[in-house]
C-alpha cells in the first residue's frame, strides 16, 4: 500500500540521518574487493566483497543477515556479526 511505503521510507530516512555513517570508497578498496571476489570458494558477490573490503579497511564489524557473507568474512579475518 502506498501509505505504508511512504511511512517506511520516512522512517528509514530519519534513521539514516540520525544513526548511519557514510564511508567513502577508495580505489584500493575496489582492488581488495576484487581479490576477495576472485576467491571462488568464498562464493562472494561483487557487492558483498566490497562491503567486506570497506569494513576491513575501517576496522569495523560488518553486520549481516547473510550466512555466506558472514562465513566469508570470518575466512578472510574480517569481523562479521550474523544478525
Amino acid at each position: 500500500m502506498p501509505e505504508h511505503r511512504a511511512a517506511a521510507l520516512t522512517a528509514f530516512t530519519r534513521l539514516a540521518a540520525e544513526s548511519f555513517v557514510s564511508l567513502a570508497l577508495s580505489d584500493r578498496q575496489f582492488r581488495v574487493a576484487a581479490r576477495f571476489a576472485d576467491q571462488s570458494h568464498l562464493g562472494l558477490r561483487a557487492g558483498d566483497a566490497l562491503h567486506l573490503a570497506l569494513a576491513a579497511d575501517h576496522g569495523v564489524a560488518l553486520m549481516t543477515l547473510d550466512h555466506r557473507l558472514a562465513e566469508a568474512g570470518a575466512a578472510l579475518g574480517i569481523a562479521t556479526r550474523l544478525l
